[in-house]
C-alpha cells in the first residue's frame, strides 16, 4: 500500500505511526551482518528510505546492493551447496516487502490449535544446530535474514481480522522468525506493543531467545502482550546453541519482563536426551519454575522436517544425540516432522510435569506440536489445545 502511517481512525487516532524513525536501531548482540540487500519496496517512501538508510548505518563495512525490482525471496546469495547457503544467509539482510505477513496457521497430523501469526521478521540471526527454520518453505529456498518494512499493511490486516472477529484474538511472531532479535535494529517492539494495548480485540505473544527487553520494559501494554521464551538447561545449550544468548540471561530477562507487569511464558523445547539427562532436566526444572514467575510452560521434543535434520547432521555429524533417538518412520506419516518415539517423549514430559507439580500445581503446562496419545499418557489432555502460541 506504501503507507508510513495507518490512514484510518484506529482507536480514536486520526493515524498510527507504524515505522519508528525517532529512534536510535544499536548493534544487537549475536548478529552479524556482511551483506545487505535492498530489494522490492524496501525504499518505495521517504520513512521507508530513512528507516532502511538507519539500520545501513551501522553496517558501513557492509557490501550494500539495491535490487529494487527484485521481491525478498528472490535474492541470490551466490550459494549452491545447502550448508553453505544456510551459513550465508545468516550473515545476510535482506529489506523489503511481505505482502501475506498475517496468516492463519493450517497444521495437520498434530494436536496444535491452527492461530493467527504474522512476520514483521522472517528467519532468526542465531546459530542453533537444531534449527527448525532451516527446514520451512520460506527459510529452504531464501535463508537469509529480513526485515520487512511494510508494518502498516501487517497492522491494518491485524485489525481488520480481529474487528471481525470481534473477540479476544491473539496475533502470534516467533513461529517463523526469533521476534526480539532485530529490535535493536528495528524498534518495532515501540509500534507494536502500544498497538495491541490499545486494541480491543487483538492480543500479541511472542517467542525469542533473545534478551532484548530495554525497549519493551518502558511501554504500556495493558496486559496485552504475552512474551514467551525458549529456554533449555545450560547443558543442552551449550551443546547445541551457538551465537545464542546464554539460558543464564534469559532468565534474567523474564524477571525483568515480569516485573514490568508483561504475563510471562517459556517454551522447554527441544527437550534433548543428553547424557543424564533425567537429573538435567529435573534440576533447571526447578530452578525455572522457582525463580521466574512464568504464567504457562510448554513442553517439546525436536520436531524437524528433512531439510532442517539434513543441515543438523552436517552440522554435527550422522549419530549425533538428536539424531540417534528420533523414531524411523514414513516421511509422510504425520505431520512430516522427525521426532523421537512416543515411548521416550512421554518419559521425557512426564519427568518434567512431575517436577513442576510439586513445586508450583497450579502453573498451567501444556505440549506443543504434539500426538493425542501424548497429551494423554502425561495426563493433560484435559490441557489440550491450550499452548504457547494461543490465550
Amino acid at each position: 500500500m506504501g503507507n508510513d502511517s495507518i490512514q484510518t481512525d484506529l482507536f480514536g487516532e486520526s493515524m498510527w505511526p507504524v515505522l519508528p524513525v525517532e529512534y536510535k536501531p544499536v548493534h544487537p548482540d549475536y548478529v552479524n551482518i556482511s551483506r545487505i540487500y535492498l530489494a522490492q519496496g524496501s525504499l518505495s517512501t521517504p520513512k521507508k528510505r530513512q528507516f532502511v538508510e538507519n539500520i545501513c548505518d551501522l553496517y558501513p563495512e557492509a557490501d550494500i546492493r539495491e535490487c529494487l525490482e527484485t521481491p525478498h525471496n528472490r535474492i541470490d546469495l551466490g550459494e549452491t551447496d545447502a550448508l553453505a547457503l544456510h551459513r550465508t544467509g545468516k550473515r545476510t539482510l535482506v529489506f523489503g516487502e511481505l505482502k501475506s505477513a498475517v496468516r492463519f496457521s493450517e497444521e495437520d497430523g498434530n494436536t496444535c490449535p491452527n492461530y493467527w501469526h504474522f512476520s514483521p521478521y522472517g528467519f532468526c540471526p542465531f546459530g542453533c544446530k537444531y534449527c527448525y527454520l532451516a527446514g520451512t518453505q520460506g527459510v529452504k529456498f531464501s535463508p537469509a535474514i529480513k526485515i520487512y518494512v511494510n508494518l502498516a499493511d501487517m497492522l491494518m490486516e491485524i485489525d481488520r481480522v480481529a474487528n471481525r472477529l470481534k473477540k479476544q484474538t491473539p496475533f502470534y511472531l516467533g513461529k517463523l522468525q526469533d521476534a526480539l532479535a532485530l529490535d535493536p535494529l528495528t524498534g518495532y517492539s515501540t509500534i507494536l506493543v502500544p498497538f495491541f494495548a490499545k486494541h480491543p480485540y487483538a492480543r500479541f505473544i511472542l517467542l525469542t531467545k533473545s534478551t532484548n527487553v530495554d525497549r519493551l520494559l518502558g511501554l504500556e501494554h495493558n496486559g496485552h502482550t504475552t512474551l514467551s521464551w525458549s529456554v533449555n538447561p545450560p547443558e543442552v545449550c551449550k551443546q547445541f546453541e551457538a551465537a545464542v544468548p546464554t539460558v543464564d540471561s534469559r532468565l534474567e530477562a523474564m524477571c525483568r519482563a515480569a516485573s514490568s507487569g508483561y504475563p510471562v511464558r517459556a517454551v522447554m523445547m527441544p527437550i534433548i536426551p543428553i547424557e543424564g539427562w533425567q537429573d538435567i532436566y529435573s534440576s533447571f526444572t526447578r530452578r525455572l519454575v522457582e525463580n521466574v514467575p512464568i504464567q504457562r510452560l510448554t513442553l517439546g521434543g525436536i520436531c524437524i522436517y528433512r531439510g532442517a535434520r539434513s543441515l543438523m547432521e552436517r552440522k554435527m555429524e550422522l549419530n549425533n544425540t538428536i539424531s540417534t533417538h528420533i523414531e524411523r518412520v514414513p516421511e509422510n506419516a504425520g505431520d512430516g516432522r522427525a521426532r523421537y518415539s512416543k515411548a521416550l517423549r512421554n518419559e521425557m514430559y512426564s519427568l518434567i510435569i512431575e517436577t513442576v507439580r510439586q513445586i508450583r500445581p497450579e502453573l498451567e503446562l501444556a505440549l506443543c506440536l504434539e500426538e493425542p496419545e501424548l497429551w494423554e499418557s502425561t495426563g493433560l489432555q484435559e490441557r489440550l489445545g491450550q499452548c504457547n502460541c494461543v490465550l
